[in-house]
């Protein structure tokens, strides 16, 4: 069996995308609830989080435990 990089795959599926492609492909995921799509929401994040600067990471992280309850 071949191993499958997961991040390769959402990243090779999304490149051609463009912004709005994209964030359509997010709110159906997020108002849809699919649980098989969090590993690509994941993805996401990983990549907003490398490539964010210190403040956007506070406010993001402001963001999250706001909304943990």
């Amino acid at each position: 069996m071949k191993d499958i990089s997961i991040r390769k795959y959402i990243v090779d599926n999304f490149k051609d995308d463009n912004e709005s492609e994209i964030k359509e492909s997010i709110d159906d995921s997020v108002n849809e609830g699919l649980e098989e799509a969090l590993p690509g929401l994941g993805v996401f994040m990983e990549i907003i989080w490398k490539n964010s600067s210190e403040e956007l990471k506070k406010e993001l992280l402001s963001i999250l435990k706001a909304h943990m309850n």
